[in-house]
Order: structure tokens, then sequence, then C-alpha cells
């Protein structure tokens, strides 16, 4: 323990290269339970699930906490032979006879829900998308779709009507149906069921009214196979979708249910999508968090227009950094590195804060990023691993599962106010701020050091402040994320890049993209009040953990 001089004496030395924050956390004011809104996780291709490295990334994902963490995935009813290809997947879990009989075939259903259940993750149903047999525009149907091609090639004969509401409800029923009896009627109570993917753009070539009528249908279809199951939507695009958001609100309220022929339509939690836009700029990526957080923020000012649904769950199903994860490109560079760990330790905070100015109930924010299968090292595709390697961005995951208890009060002095980053992200002094919890005598502290724009900056450092903690000395564990912990990327860079590297070279890695438990680098000072010291370099992301008798 050094000096609060030497101390300020060693900063003083490299102020050249550094610049000083000074963040305060009220341990003595614990306010509601930290939310583990970070427990949602999704991706394109349902087939990856229960393959080698899908299976491996999903065991990581459990891990976190078991029982607790939720994987969402399109095309579970989508017709094909089961394999899988970058935004495509199927299941043939619906054909029909030469009569026009429905068959249907649970197998890889079975397959991707097995492959969660066995690893402690659970089901955020994705009931879609339309079988072939079924669509009202069933030719063409498969796609095949790569990185150069234009995104709107995807939208094929599985993204239309059915040609049969009756056939679409019935489908539904005996999946749901199947999944009680084989999984059991408690745990499948404890899923989410949610109608298709984002309505509102080319994923739903039918029209808005049609879409209600698809969602009264499925919703009423698992009701009635699983009384008391978990349902809700619209998982819509853009966060409020323009007026799409309020119309299925409204529609689910008080219109007509075309299942059922009655008012209103069970409504269990509320679901959209958010994503930023990264861009280049002067030959760097320049994040576009600001954009994501105005999605959230309109559904936000939505739903709160309804004082019955302050305390409605919502899940954001979808948010992320951008809007595709198998796509490739320079402004997607920040996928493999810190800048992605740093962005996401900052804007987790800030949802939770959104849903604490709104009024509302936040229950999750699911982040579409999962694997890709057979591709190259570090290919550029936004995953939380590649090639069974971890990237950064799984560590700041791991980070939040160690976090519990009560939030408290955090006071930044180079924190980017929140309407600030709401309105025009982190363009111009850094943000540095950071996330508390506490659970009697333990206290969590993450922090991180976040910027838009992909170019160096100097370290800040840091002095945090800890008051109404505990008396005594705390035990100080502390976890780090930054250019050369917790790192597989720069550790893979280290050695050549190797796009398929060795047996030897891909367990140095996996080593390389655990957690990293640092022990030296933190400095406290201070009496009853401590004040904790460290060094966070641009794009670094740290967790301490503070443990009193």
């Amino acid at each position: 323990m050094k000096s609060g001089f030497l101390w300020l004496l060693l900063a003083g030395a490299a102020a050249a290269d550094s610049f000083p924050v000074t963040i305060h956390v009220d341990a003595g004011k614990p306010g509601a339970a930290l939310a583990p809104i970070w427990r949602f996780f999704g991706a394109d291709e349902p087939n990856y699930a229960y393959m080698k490295h899908g299976q491996q990334l999903l065991g990581e994902l459990g891990s976190l906490r078991p029982k607790e963490v939720y994987f969402r995935t399109h095309s579970l009813l989508v017709t094909g032979d089961g394999l899988p290809a970058l935004k495509w997947g199927s299941t043939n879990a619906y054909t029909e006879d030469a009569s026009g009989n429905p068959v249907y075939d649970w197998t890889l259903v079975d397959r991707i829900f097995d492959s969660y259940l066995e690893r402690g993750v659970r089901p955020y149903v994705q009931i879609g998308f339309m079988p072939q047999a079924l669509s009202t525009h069933p030719e063409p149907y498969r796609h095949h779709w790569t990185p150069e091609a234009k995104y709107d090639e995807i939208f094929t004969g599985w993204a239309y009507p059915p040609k049969d509401w009756a056939k679409w409800e019935e489908l539904v029923y005996q999946w749901a149906r199947h999944c009680a009896s084989k999984y059991g009627n408690d745990e499948v109570l404890k899923w989410y069921w949610e109608t298709w993917n984002e309505p509102n753009i080319g994923y739903w070539r039918g029209s808005r009214e049609e879409f209600f009528q698809l969602h009264d249908h499925a919703v009423n279809a698992v009701r009635r196979a699983v009384p008391g199951a978990k349902v809700g939507g619209p998982d819509l695009a853009g966060g409020a979708g323009g007026d799409f958001l309020k119309a299925f609100i409204d529609h689910c309220r008080s219109g007509k249910n075309a299942a059922t022929g009655e008012t209103s339509t069970p409504l269990d939690f509320l679901s959209f999508h958010a994503k930023g836009s990264p861009e280049q700029v002067d030959g760097h990526v320049r994040m576009g968090i600001s954009h994501q957080l105005r999605d959230i923020d309109s559904a936000f000012q939505v739903i709160a227009g309804y004082p019955d649904l302050k305390d409605k769950p919502i899940v954001i199903g979808e948010s992320d950094p951008e809007g595709c994860a198998a796509c490739q490109g320079p402004r997607f560079a920040y996928r493999n590195g810190t800048l992605y760990s740093s962005y996401t330790a900052a804007v987790f905070p800030r949802k939770l804060d959104l849903a604490m100015k709104h009024g509302v109930n936040l229950e999750g924010a699911l982040t579409w990023a999962f694997e890709f299968e057979d591709q190259p090292c570090f290919a550029g595709f936004r995953s939380l691993a590649t090639q069974g390697i971890d990237k950064p961005v799984l560590n700041v995951f791991r980070m939040f599962a160690k976090m519990a208890g009560s939030r408290l009060p955090v006071d930044s002095d180079s924190a980017v106010p929140l309407d600030q980053i709401v309105r025009q992200g982190v363009t111009g002094k850094p943000d540095v701020s950071a996330l508390a919890a506490r659970d009697g005598n333990r206290i969590t502290v993450l922090a991180w050091h976040y910027h838009d724009d992909d170019v160096r900056g100097p370290d800040a450092v840091v002095s945090l402040d800890l008051s109404g903690a505990p008396r005594g000395a705390p035990t100080v564990t502390r976890y780090l994320i930054d250019e050369t912990h917790s790192n597989a990327f720069t550790a893979w860079q280290a050695m050549g890049s190797p796009a398929q590297p060795t047996a030897e070279q891909i367990a140095q890695l996996q080593a390389s993209g655990q957690l990293a438990k640092v022990d030296a680098g933190v400095e406290i000072t201070g009496g009853e009040t401590p004040v904790l010291h460290f060094t966070l370099p641009r794009q670094a992301v740290t967790l301490l953990e503070l443990q009193w008798p």
C-alpha cells in the first residue's frame, strides 16, 4: 500500500500519457437489485448449437449463471436438411404428404434445445420462420447468401404469411405440446415464446395486420398447449419502429384477437431490437453507441406511455453495436478486440439507466453474437468466440456474472452524461465510469475506459473512493481486459495471425482468452473511506471484487 502522496507523485510522472479520473461509489446507499440483463444471447444460425464449438460455447454461457441464461435463434421452423450456412438454418419440422396432410418432425428442433438445456441454457423460443409447404410464396425458398451479397437476398419464401392460418396455429400448438411432453410443463413455463423476427422490415413479407394475425394464432396455440406459458413480442427492428410498437401494444390490449374472436391478446413481455451504427472515419472505426441507445430510448418512451405496462417485463431481443453478425468489412473491425469489450461494458449500464429514466421494467438485453463454425480464425464476424477461442468481449459477460446484490450509486467526473451519450455518443472526451453492486460485505465495481473512436489515447489514472463501505481493509481481487490481458486476439496477432492455428496454438489462445486475474496494479489509501488507485488504459475494462470479513 502506497501513501496518497507517493501515488500522486507516480501519477504526476505519467501525466503526459494519462489523465486523472475520480469515481465515487456510495456503498451506504444500496438501491434496487442489480438486474442480470446480460444473460440473453442469440444467433441467426440455429444448427451451430449442436456442433463442436457451438456446444463448447453454450457450456461457457450456461456456466455464467446456470439455468438463468437464455438463447434465441432464427429459423426453428424452416424447411431444409439441417445443414447450416451464413444467415441460414433449418429443422424440417413441418412438411406435408401428397394429400396435403401435416407431417411433424421434431428431431432437429429437439437436438437444438437439448444442446441448450444440457449446458444450463434455456430457450427463448422464436416461433418462425414459415415452412415451405405453408408459405404463400414457396419459391425461391433456400437462399445462398454470402457477405458480398446484398442483405435483401436472404428474404425468400420463409418470410411470407401462411397459406392456411389453421395449419399454422396447429403447427405451433403441436410444437409447444411436444416441448411440454418432452421437457416437462414446469420447465417450459420458464421459457420465453415470441413470434417471428423484425416484422416491420424484410423479415416479414406480409402486411402489419397479417403479422398481428400470425401473432394471435401463435400465442393462442402456445397457450392452448401450455396454459400460463410466457408469451410476448414483437421483437421489431429499430426500437419503437416508428408507430409499429404502439400499434402492436394497442392491438394486444384492445384489438380483436384473430384466433379467438375476442378482445385482446395475452402479452407477458415486450420485445424490440436496438442496434448501433459503426462507420469508417479517417481510416479507423467510429462506433455508434448513441444510435443503439436512441433505439432503446424511443421504445421505452412508447411503453412508458401506458401506465399499466410499468411493470411489464421488457427484453431487448437483439442489442448490439450494429445489425449484421455475418457481414464483414472495415467498419466491423471492432469485433475481435477491446473496442467491442469496452463498448459492451459502457452500454449495458446505460440500458439500465434509460429504464430507470422512463420507469419501465428491463428484464433482459440479448446479445446477438454466438460463433461461426468452420470459419477462419478471427474472420471478422460478430461473435463471442472463434474456433473455440474466446474473444475479449466474452470476458465482459464473465465480469457481469460475478456481480450480485443491490446496485450502488456511482458518480464519475469523467462519465459522459446519459442525455449526452444518447444524443451524440462518445466523440469528445472518453467515457470513464463504473457499475457497482453490494451483496453484504462484498462489493463489486466494474470500471471501463471507452471512446467511440478506435484510436489510441492516454490512460486514465483512476481514484475510486468507497463511502459507506464496511470498516477495515478489504481483500481485493482484480480482473482485467486490455491489450495484454483476457485477450486472445492480440495473442493471435503475435503468432502471425494464422487462419488455421495448430493444436498447440489453439491451446495457447484458449488460455489467453480466459478472464485474467491480476495481482498488481491496485493501491489502497485512506482511512474509514478507502480509496483505490489504478490505471485504466483506453478500451480497458476492469472488475474489482472487494470482500470484508
